[in-house]
């Protein structure tokens, strides 16, 4: 019975984890992290602080990128699952070239 119960309770966390990579969206996680920044910076911030790229390595997905009014960049790398994967400020005006 234990090992049953296992194999079900195995089972169902595999169906929930293929379903969220296959249903999850760009759109979702740039509104997601966008509203997550919004929250942390007060009633200065604006959605149109943000943008999003492509991911560099393997393990990121997306990058949101949103720089604050005083031209602080916050990058959000996000993974296939939609997870932070680690929060990097870092202090670069708008208008420098992104390489």
């Amino acid at each position: 019975m234990p090992l049953g119960a296992l194999m079900v309770v195995l089972a169902a966390w595999g169906f929930r984890l293929g379903w969220i990579a296959a249903t999850i969206t760009e759109t979702d996680v740039i509104d997601a992290y966008t509203v997550r920044y919004l929250e942390t910076q007060g009633p200065e911030a604006r959605p149109t602080d943000c943008s999003a790229q492509p991911g560099q390595d393997a393990a990121v997905w997306i990058v949101v990128s949103c720089v604050t009014r005083s031209a602080e960049r916050i990058d959000y790398p996000v993974d296939r699952m939609g997870r932070l994967l680690h929060l990097s400020p870092s202090a670069v005006p708008p208008e420098a070239p992104q390489t």
